[in-house]
């Protein structure tokens, strides 16, 4: 190894001030050898000093340098300063570097190492890429209402008119035309709706703050029902005018209730045929026990794990009859008039567990959580399912279990965050599915119905499920509600 590069490190004796910088930092021979690995280094690659130190740094692959090295080239000028680079950490996962790489050299100029120092940019990187994603959603809504602008001076098959502020009509095209006939009035609410004053729902207020909205309405004269989708015009920092575009919803809305009703059938069927297909289970695991009980002594090995077989057998089916059971009912409970203490049933579901509790180990918090305004027996089972689900997967790794709970001006948001083994990103989108099981549940047992219950009750009341990552390590679900007022 370099003596020159030893002498340097001896001359300076810096290593107790570079292990306390919140920077990755290593040094690196002529041969491109680490002969030096801070804490930080350690921290964000996983690797302990132990690890790089001898070792050629090229060991870490990351893009581009171990395509490419320029520590050394005459192509790439010194320092190199910013430069992004991808690589696998000791575990595998991918992260972001933002890095700086120089020269070593002696008292005569002479190159005896090199040094780089990099700092982790992965959370930064995903947020570039969000924000990113949202300025591109943005810029093709903005195109899409310059293509609405063109469809209407073009002609649209959709009834269109844009009024001003005093409710005056600028603009209606043919296909408003053909379903109003002639125009009566250059009042919008008496020309469209037949009303003799201002229609009460009118979102022209909303407009002019630059929002858009969506009713549903019908015309006078027409059996057809519309989505109304009313915007600001022609621009929404300054809108002089609303511009509405009228789409016929009627097929849908008759789709939709056919879907319902549909749905209503199907929720009926499985709600009796998981309580007919129930009933024979008790019996069978009744008989089963008995068998164990009285004759077990009489049976050989196969014998006695034949029954055991069944008994497991018949209790699998029954839990998943039930899960159905209890999915199909989802939307028959009728909604309660008074708000729920949600805390008390997530402490009362918290009892429940207390024996899979104490087998995990588990230490569970439950703060204080906003009140809501749906069955409690919807609540119970939320929890229950999200909490057993924690418990189950995550507290074997680490035995700490959150529920919190926060209001916003418009949604209750309800979390459950654990800090196991995660879910990976690919799963996030689909853990909410009937029967679906994660690679990391294949092991354990479930019916695979408890999440798809918890995503349908969020659904059948205007809200919404997902996981995330946890901080640090672990999965946090979430399940929010729009918010309702208390009576």
């Amino acid at each position: 190894m370099n003596s020159a590069l030893y002498r340097l490190l001896a001359e300076y004796p810096l290593d107790k001030l570079l292990h306390t910088i919140p920077t990755g930092l290593f040094l690196v021979d002529t041969d491109k050898k680490i002969v030096y690995w801070n804490s930080e280094a350690e921290r964000i690659t996983g690797y302990s000093a132990a690890d790089a130190v001898g070792r050629d740094c090229s060991f870490l692959e990351g893009e581009p340098c171990h395509k490419r090295c320029g520590l050394y080239s005459e192509a790439f000028t010194k320092p190199v300063i910013g430069q992004i680079c991808v690589f696998r950490d000791r575990k595998g996962r991918v992260i972001t570097l933002s890095k700086n790489v120089d020269l070593l050299r002696d008292d005569r100029g002479k190159v005896i190492g090199g040094i780089e120092a990099f700092v982790e940019i992965t959370r930064f990187k995903q947020e570039e890429n969000l924000l990113r994603d949202a300025v591109m959603a943005r810029t093709k809504e903005l195109e899409l209402e310059k293509a609405a602008l063109r469809s209407v001076l073009d002609g649209m098959t959709d009834p269109v008119y844009i009024c001003d502020k005093h409710f005056r009509l600028i603009f209606v095209n043919q296909a408003m035309l053909d379903i109003l006939g002639e125009l009566n009035s250059e009042h919008c609410y008496e020309a469209i709706y037949r009303q003799q004053q201002v229609c009460e729902d009118c979102p022209m207020p909303e407009i002019f703050k630059g929002r858009v909205v969506r009713q549903e309405k019908t015309f006078q004269g027409d059996a057809r029902t519309y989505e109304v989708i009313h915007s600001p015009h022609p621009l929404k920092e300054e809108p002089t005018q609303k511009l509405a575009v009228c789409r016929d919803i009627t097929e849908r809305i008759e789709t939709e209730q056919r879907l319902h009703q549909t749905n209503k059938e199907l929720d009926a069927f499985v709600s009796t045929v998981s309580h007919d297909l129930r009933s024979p289970l008790t019996p069978l695991i009744g008989f089963a026990d008995l068998l164990a009980d009285r004759y077990s002594d009489q049976l050989d090995d196969i014998g006695r794990i034949s029954i055991s077989e069944i008994k497991k057998t018949a209790e699998k089916m029954r839990n998943l009859l039930e899960d159905l059971l209890t999915l199909s009912r989802v939307e028959q409970l009728k909604q309660p008039a008074q708000h729920i203490d949600v805390t008390s049933v997530a402490n009362d579901m918290l009892l429940e567990l207390a024996d899979k509790v104490l087998e995990s180990g588990a230490e569970v918090t439950i703060e204080e959580l906003p009140e809501l305004r749906i069955p409690e027996e919807l609540i119970a089972n939320m929890f229950r399912n999200l909490l057993a689900n924690a418990i189950k997967y995550a507290a074997g790794s680490h035995p700490l279990i959150e529920v919190r709970g926060c209001e916003f001006p418009d949604r209750l948001r309800y979390s459950v965050i654990d800090h196991g083994p995660g879910i990976e990103e690919d799963e996030r989108q689909t853990v909410f599915e009937p029967f679906y099981r994660g690679r990391n549940s294949r092991a354990a047992t479930g019916t695979g119905i408890g999440l798809a219950t918890v995503a349908k009750i969020a659904r059948v009341y205007g809200g919404n499920t997902w996981v995330e990552e946890t901080e640090g390590g672990g999965a946090t679900f979430v399940v929010d509600f729009p918010i309702e007022k208390k009576r």
